[in-house]
């Protein structure tokens, strides 16, 4: 049974807009004046070397750090000063970098905790043992259905910490999976795994997109993984873009050869 989409109507907006971003720590300028339309219902990458700016936007997309000057809207609604938990309930999740699992937390509570955001009970309903099973239910059925999706479902019940790091990944990404967002951020899903199991995260990413509808924004090094999966490419260098395209025409991109890919690309 395929998982509900809660994709947005067909508009003429893009789902993301970023507009003239810039991020500043101290003299910093991590991020400047950087601009990007993410369409709604594909794969779209980010890409740069080290140090570009790349993690610094999904954190302000998220609301993690707080831009010096610049939109973030989702459809049209602006996110650019929300918390991080309003922008959870508007409809944007993420991965890390590094893996964050709960290591004591069985698989099952671990994906419980990605449903907060649609958790609306009130102090009344705490005294109401049928709304409270109800919630109880929609929650775990939302697991079942997440964990069969990502190949987990036999894990459930085991400890976060016990399972391979393939599967904890897996898990990170569940646990955002749970409260049915429009936009998924994955930072890095490829980073770590063996040459197997990178092909089976591409074939769940394209499974996110072309399944559950779920629009996917990217940031990954593993250029296999971004040239064979995403409709667009967006590249940034020192915090600004360079490039965006089709895969096959950032490629072949002099700026992109000389900035990231290297100049055998070019071959």
């Amino acid at each position: 049974m395929p998982l509900p989409s809660y994709r947005m109507e067909v508009s003429a907006l893009p789902l993301l807009q970023i507009e003239n971003l810039t991020v500043r720590f101290g003299g910093l300028i991590a991020v400047n004046d950087f601009s990007m339309n993410v369409e709604d219902g594909v794969i779209h990458s980010l890409i740069g070397p080290n140090g570009a700016g790349k993690t610094t936007v999904f954190n302000a997309i998220t609301g993690v750090v707080r831009p010096h000057s610049g939109r973030i809207l989702l459809g049209n609604k602006n996110l650019t000063r929300e918390q991080p938990h309003k922008i959870v309930e508007a409809g944007i999740c993420r991965t890390f970098q590094s893996v964050s699992v709960f290591k004591y937390l069985t698989v099952l509570e671990n994906l419980y905790l990605g449903y907060h955001s649609k958790l609306k009970l009130n102090l009344f309903d705490e005294f109401s043992p049928s709304k409270r099973r109800k919630f109880t239910w929609e929650m775990y059925t939302r697991a079942v259905f997440v964990a069969d999706f990502l190949g987990l479902k036999s894990r459930l019940l085991s400890y976060a910490g016990s399972i391979p790091f393939m599967a904890q990944k897996l898990v990170e990404m569940g646990r955002a999976l749970m409260s049915n967002p429009k936009l998924l951020l994955l930072d890095e899903p490829a980073a770590g795994l063996t040459d197997v199991e990178t092909e089976q995260m591409k074939e769940i990413i394209l499974h996110l997109k072309n399944e559950m509808k779920v629009t996917v924004l990217l940031v990954e090094h593993d250029m296999n993984v971004v040239m064979n999966i995403s409709d667009t490419v967006t590249v940034m260098d020192f915090g600004k873009k360079i490039s965006e395209g089709k895969p096959e025409d950032v490629r072949r991109d002099p700026m992109v050869i000389k900035a990231y890919l290297g100049e055998s690309e070019s071959a």
